[in-house]
């Protein structure tokens, strides 16, 4: 799957899983939907609550639809040989905004940076495989208000470019929120600007 405009991008839907095991140590992988660095923490404490026992809690994220937040934490282990070939595997797939995290349970026999490397990309690339992908739209909100006689020449823009409705007040004075793919934002805004200037309609905050 790959993205085919420039205002969507690639994630997962929910939360899936993936394992490796090597010479006694294994690794579980667990892939989470995030939309910031505070679901980060929450996941990462969790994890460390659940697995308390495990020695290394590695992991990566990406974050934003130009993917241009991350970071890979190796947790202890060798440097690079854990973060960057989880984050490795989630520049793979394309995707952003997740999180990847691999706990280790540590066998007795040392892997080697080689054989870290391997179970690391193992594993997440195992969670992303088990995961559903998911293509997401960038939108931005716009809120009007305009009177009932001028509701038709609006509900034309919303065919038009098939905006969003995400809430409507149908009284005299009708409300609107909108939600404006971000490819589309500049020429819709344009237009309801025009039946601004006419005294048609008026822009609200939220």
């Amino acid at each position: 799957m790959t993205l085919n405009a420039t205002d969507t991008f690639l994630t997962i839907s929910a939360p899936s899983e993936g394992f490796y095991k090597e010479k006694g140590s294994k690794f579980l992988a667990f892939a989470y939907p995030v939309l910031g660095e505070e679901d980060i923490k929450e996941y990462l404490d969790e994890l460390r609550k659940q697995y308390y026992d495990a020695r290394h809690f590695c992991y990566a994220y990406m974050l934003g639809k130009e993917q241009e937040i991350f970071r890979a934490n190796d947790d202890g282990e060798p440097n690079h040989s854990a973060g960057d070939p989880i984050l490795g595997q989630i520049r793979s797939a394309n995707l952003t905004d997740i999180l990847i995290v691999v706990v280790r349970y540590f066998g007795g026999t040392k892997l080697g940076v080689g054989g870290l490397i391997t179970a690391y990309k193992t594993a997440a690339a195992e969670a992303i495989q088990n995961a559903e992908i998911l293509e997401k739209i960038v939108s931005k909100p716009i809120y009007l208000e305009l009177e009932y006689p001028e509701i038709n020449e609006v509900m034309r823009i919303i065919k038009e470019y098939e905006l969003e409705i995400i809430s409507q007040e149908m009284k005299l004075s009708c409300k609107f929120a909108l939600s404006v793919r971000e490819r589309d934002f500049e020429i819709v805004l344009e237009k309801l600007k025009l039946l601004e200037a006419l005294g048609k309609l008026k822009f609200l905050g939220d």
